[in-house]
């Protein structure tokens, strides 16, 4: 199957799932919060497209879109959420922190800049054992508000290690927006300032985001100095939950209204109509996708709770 649709499979499949969170979140089951991930779908998508199975991804509590992207395990995704004993994690981890570490997902956490330095461990693990696998981090523009970003890449440059840092800027940390956190106005410029390669690219094209992504990777294996990724893109929910926020104050619901007219997802599917693939060939797949979805989700919460000694398996006393 050609790259654009594979790409534009991720990101139906993430954009879908949510899409059926806000469904049914209402009926209050699926007891955990929920950071959602639309208007990011691409820029996890292209990167994952980028690295193989056994690369490594580290994220953040915004976490469905890169476990769907690496994983596509919507199965264990609704399992998890429902808190059921069919899950990978038998609901212990939620939305929050979710993980796969057969398909290269290590984990999120729901501190921010929290995963960054575990993910350079985890990078320099590979490095010494030689096995050539790359780490890929993922991070909200907030979490280079935090001295541990900077520490690490620090470190990532002096010691050359294999990682990418990708960082998904949203403009916002939580409500407050990078004009009143910084005390400089371009992230990637300062981080040019270091000897690493930093890209950038439109949050909204999915494969430019993939060709961007292995620009970086040709380049690290090349000079073997870490990637900084930057991809603006908008986030389209409130920060957690299935709501619209506008009515907050913080943002204005035009930018919203531009930001959707190049929606990642149907930017996608038009380009693959522009380039000769047939509808019913795409809605095909939409189909395909949607009733994988009802399933897992009907699975899901069919599904039996775990014993009450779950609690206490794999959990130190």
């Amino acid at each position: 199957m050609c790259l654009g649709i594979e790409l534009y499979k991720k990101m139906y499949l993430i954009r879908k799932t949510e899409e059926t969170i806000i469904k049914y979140y209402p009926e209050d089951e699926m007891k955990t919060p929920m950071h959602m991930s639309m208007g990011e779908e691409a820029i996890v998508a292209g990167v994952c497209q980028s690295l193989s199975h056994d690369d490594q991804v580290f994220g953040t509590y915004r976490s469905h879109a890169l476990f769907l992207a690496k994983t596509g395990d919507v199965c264990d995704f609704f399992a998890e959420m429902y808190g059921k004993d069919t899950a990978r994690l038998k609901g212990k981890g939620g939305s929050m922190h979710m993980c796969a570490p057969m398909s290269g997902f290590m984990g999120s956490s729901a501190i921010v800049a929290s995963s960054i330095p575990v993910a350079l461990g985890a990078a320099y693990a590979n490095k010494r054992a030689g096995n050539n696998k790359i780490v890929a981090t993922f991070f909200g523009d907030g979490a280079t508000d935090e001295g541990v970003f900077w520490e690490s890449m620090n470190i990532a440059c002096l010691m050359k290690i294999p990682i990418i840092f990708i960082c998904e800027d949203n403009e916002f940390a939580v409500h407050t927006p990078g004009t009143e956190r910084r005390g400089y106005s371009s992230l990637p410029d300062i981080i040019a300032k270091f000897n690493c390669n930093v890209l950038k690219g439109v949050a909204t094209d999915v494969e430019e985001i993939y060709q961007t992504t292995m620009e970086g990777i040709n380049l690290m294996r090349k000079n073997q100095m870490p990637v900084f990724l930057h991809f603006k893109y908008y986030r389209y929910l409130e920060h957690v939950g299935i709501f619209e926020d506008f009515d907050a104050g913080y943002r204005e619901k035009e930018e919203f209204l531009k930001w959707q007219s190049i929606d990642p997802v149907s930017r996608q599917r038009s380009n693959l109509l522009s380039n000769g693939y047939d509808e019913k060939e795409i809605e095909n797949l939409e189909n395909e996708i949607d009733l994988m979805i009802k399933t897992s989700i009907m699975k899901a919460k069919l599904s039996p709770f775990c014993d009450a000694e779950e609690l206490f398996r794999e959990v130190c006393r």
